[in-house]
């Protein structure tokens, strides 16, 4: 069993503690042992900035990521960058974990596609547009009343300038005009790093039917995520199946990938921390999944993506 998660909040709890938890070893859902337990290719660590406590937020995704550098470096027999396939086979073939850096909060580019590029270039190979506020680049799915308000002007701009890079566009917590508006303008597949079935849980924070079917026309994948809120059921394996089960059915099998949430959110009560994703794979095996299917699930079809899009 291999897997890639999209998406975690570990280096904020990192972070946050000012370097007294160490993601070497720790009490969080996600550290380097755990990683090897679960047989890990590759995490992305999410740089996420809450807009609401940052007057610069810029300033504030900097320090995050100088953090996850560091703990590269100090973990470098383990764990080692990677900004696309080719960083990602050579990990592999070294026995490394590959980080992929992503940030969560397109309001760190604070309205300067400079910023961006900028990002591009200390490693940045994701950006999630939005998170629960308004923001530069368009509007969230916090609350309902945002669903119909879709991307700036400055927003059009970002999904042009990172297909140009070769960088992940990422509509978890977009708006549903939003999430249209990209999938309209991307020349690139697109992923939702950490969503999941609307018709299952109805949840503004989940994708609709129509979504996921977007979503596998343009060569994209959704991101299962772990918490019990979008989840339904109280966050239960069994409930990570039904929205698995349903999103096959719904726009196939190639547009489901795994996005944890961990350090970001509670976990389901049977996988507490990253290194017991097993317990998804004995499941998923119990509800008649191929080998082959779980394989894409865990981990092949985000490799597709990262493939296509990332250079």
């Amino acid at each position: 069993m291999k897997l890639i998660d999209m998406h975690c909040d570990t280096i904020l709890e990192l972070v946050d503690t000012k370097g007294e938890v160490k993601l070497y070893k720790n009490n969080l859902c996600i550290d380097i042992g755990k990683l090897k337990e679960a047989d890990s290719l590759a995490q992305f660590f999410a740089m996420y900035v809450d807009l609401d406590k940052y007057s610069r937020p810029l300033d504030r995704c900097l320090d995050m990521i100088d953090n996850f550098y560091n703990e590269i470096e100090e973990n470098s027999t383990d764990i080692a960058f990677s900004g696309n396939i080719r960083d990602m086979e050579r990990n592999r073939s070294e026995k490394r974990v590959s980080a992929f850096l992503a940030v969560e909060e397109g309001g760190v580019l604070e309205g300067k596609l400079s910023n961006l590029r900028n990002l591009y270039r200390l490693g940045v190979r994701l950006v999630t547009l939005t998170w629960n506020y308004p923001n530069c680049i368009g509007y969230p799915n916090f609350q309902w009343k945002y669903k119909d308000k879709g991307l700036t002007p400055f927003g059009e701009n970002v999904v042009a300038e990172m297909n140009r890079l070769g960088m992940l566009i990422d509509v978890s917590h977009l708006s549903d005009q939003g999430f249209y508006d990209v999938a309209e303008l991307s020349e690139k597949p697109f992923v939702a790093s950490h969503s999941n079935a609307r018709a299952v849980t109805n949840h503004c924070r989940n994708l609709t039917d129509d979504m996921l079917r977007k979503l596998a026309e343009r060569g994209g994948v959704t991101g299962i995520n772990f918490e019990p809120t979008f989840l339904g059921e109280v966050g239960t394996v069994e409930a990570i199946v039904k929205h698995i089960g349903h999103i096959k059915n719904v726009s196939g099998i190639e547009t489901i990938a795994i996005g944890t949430d961990f350090d970001g959110t509670s976990c389901p009560t049977s996988i507490k921390d990253i290194g017991r994703i097993g317990v998804l794979f004995d499941e998923l095996e119990k509800a008649g999944f191929s080998e082959a299917d779980i394989d894409r699930i865990m981990y092949k079809n985000i490799e597709r993506v990262i493939k296509d899009v990332l250079r």
